[in-house]
């Protein structure tokens, strides 16, 4: 086969590789441009699927909402977005709960709501101090922070006052960054607090040994007190898919299943193997997580020199896993509660939007809302229903059939698919996508254990489907990733997106201010593009 010769070659079809192959080819548009993904779908960690016989609903396997108030590239790209596409593909979203008072959390054997924690804290399972006592778990964390960064969280600051406070602050003599988020919180907080914060927040490791300069203003702007998040009609993949597709209208070329390899110079520019052929290219962009561009080194001699390596070793990966069931109907709304209202008449508070938390595997569950975001009250319904990280992922890699192992060097990541687990050739197309997620069989059972006993019932809800994706697998190796203790990810941000003299640069989530969201992978694929001499939006 002859070699192929690019301009710009794109490796990774996340959302900073198509959105930095859009803006590229709307601003070069006679250049040869090509968007490589060695998976069988665009979107990277963001994982839309709909659940076999529920087209009103979309099951978010990866990323999930956004944070509009705190995250304006993002919310400008869907404005943007939206002015490209035609009316009946316009990107919708909808007011995404999370805490709602009547909700429950089942921690330390007590069956509680999450109103609770505030109006009845005497009852809460936790040995907390007077200062603790009564405080939301978002609270203790926040005030927490406030004593290690005073003025921190003055309502008056903005994103960048706050993060340029904690990149200069001093923690016991010691600057912030050279320390861990949790050695920090327990100078200033009980170890009864932090696992108080760390169960009811549904979360293990956002409270982990990360950098706490970091830590400390990415917690204030994702997890703060009250959020506002909101989710996606139609799935948050639709982002991706539509940056691809209008990076093909304009001529680029998408191509799935495309395993690269072999990565080396040649002349002023790249050669590298594509699924085994031959191809070069004058700029090549790796729009990849750290696990993704180690597999990607182990084969190519132009990653391998110390300082690429050691601005790629910056960050870590976080384990995320995430568990879909469906049913008949939403058996959660029996689980809520009688009360009164405000004229002394009997009422019945439902359980049915937002999650509850535990501190089994399971950790959250999520009631999961229709595309128009109004809670299920009849017919199929949804859960996610064990939204994990940190260590308790391993809990379900234990009921897999069979752990997927690290990808061997040069093997097509298509042979890593999940098997397609009991489908048929009658099957729609939905339920081809879901079933190449399937949970196996312990798995489901496990988990609707876990969620009879988290929601106190007598009788045990039948699964009808469930999928699963666990992030921590090749060649993504977690869900997020996050700055290490003791470098400056200040420098190292701008350092990455292109790490030595030669025309290859780096961009994705993992390097960026918001790790764990796409406002991270559009942050780093912005400067990016500022390097090649690009506006990050059409002007």
């Amino acid at each position: 086969m002859a070699e192929e010769n690019f301009d710009i070659a794109i490796v990774g079809g996340g959302v900073s590789g198509v959105y930095c192959a859009w803006r590229l080819k709307q601003t070069n548009p006679g250049q040869k441009i090509a968007v490589f993904e060695a998976s069988d779908h665009i979107g990277g960690r963001l994982l839309s699927v709909r659940p076999p016989d529920i087209p009103d609903m979309v099951a978010e396997l990866g990323g999930m909402r956004i944070l509009p108030a705190v995250q304006p590239l993002v919310t400008k790209l869907i404005t943007e977005l939206n002015q490209e596409l035609p009316a009946d593909e316009q990107i919708s979203l909808y007011k995404f709960p999370v805490d709602e008072p009547q909700n429950i959390a089942f921690l330390r054997g007590v069956y509680l709501r999450l109103a609770d924690f505030t109006n009845d804290p005497d009852i809460v399972p936790y040995q907390l101090n007077f200062i603790d006592h009564g405080q939301s778990a978002g609270e203790v964390i926040v005030n927490a922070i406030e004593q290690i960064v005073p003025g921190i969280t003055n309502s008056n600051l903005n994103e960048e006052q706050r993060r340029e406070m904690a990149q200069s602050a001093e923690f016991g003599g010691v600057p912030l960054y050279k320390q861990g988020f949790w050695n920090v919180l327990l100078r200033v907080i009980t170890g009864e607090a932090y696992h108080y914060a760390e169960d009811v927040g549904g979360y293990d490791s956002t409270l982990c040994n990360w950098n706490a300069a970091d830590a400390i203003p990415w917690y204030l702007s994702d997890f703060g007190v009250s959020p506002e998040y909101m989710g996606f009609s139609n799935g948050f993949q639709q982002v991706p898919l539509s940056l691809a597709q209008l990076f093909e209208k304009s001529g680029g070329d998408v191509r799935l299943a495309s395993h690269i390899s072999h990565i080396t110079l040649q002349g002023d520019g790249f050669a590298f193997q594509v699924n085994g052929s031959a191809a070069t290219a004058k700029k090549l962009i790796l729009a990849m997580p750290r696990r993704s561009l180690e597999l990607l080194t182990a084969t190519s001699p132009a990653l391998q020199d110390a300082k690429t390596q050691a601005l790629i070793s910056t960050v870590t990966p976080r384990p995320l896993f995430k568990l879909f069931t469906t049913y008949d109907s939403p058996w959660w709304r029996n689980t809520g509660y009688s009360s009164t209202n405000a004229k002394g008449e009997p009422v019945y508070v439902a359980v049915q939007a937002g999650r509850s938390v535990t501190d089994l595997p399971v950790r959250q569950t999520y009631y999961w809302p229709k595309s128009d975001g109004t809670a299920a009250t009849e017919g199929h319904a949804m859960l996610l229903a064990s939204y994990d990280d940190g260590d308790n992922t391993g809990f379900w890699d234990g009921l897999r059939a069979k752990r997927r192992q690290p990808r061997a060097l040069g093997r097509d990541v298509a042979q890593l698919a999940d098997p397609f687990i009991g489908v048929d050739d009658n099957v729609q197309r939905d339920e081809l996508e879901w079933h190449q997620y399937k949970a196996p069989r312990m798995m489901t059972e496990e988990v609707t254990r876990q969620l009879t006993v988290m929601h106190s019932l007598n009788y045990t809800p039948k699964v009808r489907n469930a999928a699963y994706r666990d992030w921590g697998d090749d060649p993504f190796g977690g869900g997020w990733n996050s700055w290490n203790i003791g470098v400056k990810s200040w420098e190292v941000k701008h350092a990455v997106v292109q790490p030595t003299d030669l025309p290859l640069y780096i961009c994705g989530e993992a390097y960026s201010d918001a790790q764990g969201w796409v406002e991270g992978a559009l942050q780093t694929a912005g400067y990016l593009l500022a390097k090649l001499g690009v506006a990050p939006f059409p002007r």
